[in-house]
């Protein structure tokens, strides 16, 4: 991807990397009476997810797979008498002294070793984005709220004392998760979310989903498609190939893992090919980082634009109602200009570009970068 210039984000599981202040804790009831409660009260749906919030930090090693799979069950309201019993499950092994003592993470968490924040930092400057993938992998759907913003509201603090405020836009919770309870949580705490952005202008079309782009009543349509073992290369390939036939799809690209490391980790052979191929394609494509495409359709959304013409010139004006500490990708405009104008010279502040004319049904017209804000754009062109 460097080699290319292809600009990418990575979101981070924070609590792994070495220097990272906030790690994966239990916030509750001393785990002890916890545990003691399991062996007279059945798990139900009134303790379940102080239970399984609790099941990573009882002390012992190997507890942490009952919490994702019991709240992957959990997630489902068909399975979630199954989720009951597999805490019970645990909790019993607990009692009897069936586990190791000690701490173990996710399979996702222990993977990240050898990362460091200062080899985020540096690729940060290469123009790559980084967010947060919350503290330790946590599957959410089955902690409590108060557990579950701990993971959201620290993963986001580190990201912030360690890479800066632009990298505390967007998250991604764990698992790809979209439930409705740990979303209403994530969206107080993320401007942006991987899983899920509920925006009236937008069509979501989210991993498991078996629809194409192709009906799309909306003005975009986000379709997340994953490069995993199960994809083969001309279908990746199709899906840029999509991406650029239409003018309102958003295709966001998800990769767990590369060369053996990760989920469904794809040869780094096959991921140099897919990403030449996208390389190749570049022209009828606007490549960037999820953040900087969130951010542009929101602007766009949100944009006002006016013009006025004199004395040879058009001066146009471009703003939008959003906060533009965070909001301030350029807008890609279309002016339409004398037909006379074979050139055009675009002035914003100190700014200036050069472009040619081109010719639609409606006229001639010039396409150009602004920046919204009082700042207005001059156009002028020339005949020659």
């Amino acid at each position: 991807m460097e080699k290319l210039h292809l600009p990418a984000t990575f979101f981070v599981i924070t609590g792994g990397i070495p220097g990272s202040k906030y790690h994966g804790k239990f916030i509750g009831r001393q785990v002890k009476d916890i545990i003691a409660e399991t062996a007279t009260v059945p798990t139900n749906d009134e303790n379940f997810l102080e239970r399984c919030s609790a099941a990573g930090y009882l002390g012992y090693k190997g507890t942490i797979t009952y919490v994702t799979k019991a709240a992957g069950m959990y997630d489902n309201p068909k399975r979630k008498a199954q989720a009951y019993k597999l805490m019970d499950s645990l909790y019993k092994k607990v009692r009897h002294g069936d586990f190791q003592q000690g701490y173990q993470p996710c399979d996702e968490y222990l993977q990240e070793k050898g990362s460091t924040w200062d080899d985020f930092r540096r690729d940060a400057k290469l123009g790559y984005e980084f967010a947060s993938h919350s503290i330790t992998h946590a599957s959410m759907p089955g902690l409590d709220s108060v557990n579950i913003a701990y993971e959201l509201e620290k993963s986001k603090e580190e990201m912030r004392n360690q890479m800066g405020e632009r990298y505390t836009f967007s998250t991604e919770v764990p698992y790809g998760y979209e439930n409705e309870r740990v979303m209403k949580i994530a969206y107080k705490i993320y401007p942006a979310l991987r899983n899920r952005m509920p925006e009236p202008w937008l069509t979501e079309l989210d991993r498991p989903s078996k629809k194409t782009p192709a009906v799309n009543d909306k003005d975009y349509v986000r379709w997340q498609r994953e490069c995993n073992t199960h994809a083969p290369l001309p279908l990746m390939k199709s899906w840029v190939d999509t991406a650029v036939a239409r003018r309102d799809t958003w295709l966001v690209l998800v990769i767990h893992g590369v060369q053996g490391l990760g989920y469904e980790a794809l040869p780094d052979t096959l991921l140099d090919t897919y990403f030449h191929y996208i390389k190749a394609k570049q022209k009828d494509l606007w490549i960037a980082t999820f953040g900087d495409v969130t951010k542009y359709m929101r602007e766009r959304e949100a944009a006002t634009v006016k013009n006025s013409a004199g004395r040879g010139k058009i001066t146009v004006t471009l703003d939008h109602s959003l906060d533009k500490s965070m909001y301030y990708i350029p807008l890609t405009l279309k002016t339409y200009v004398s037909s006379a104008w074979k050139k055009a010279t675009i002035r914003q502040g100190m700014h200036v570009e050069h472009a040619d004319v081109t010719r639609d049904d409606k006229g001639s017209y010039v396409t150009y970068k602004a920046d919204p804000g009082p700042e207005k754009v001059i156009l002028s062109g020339s005949s020659i």
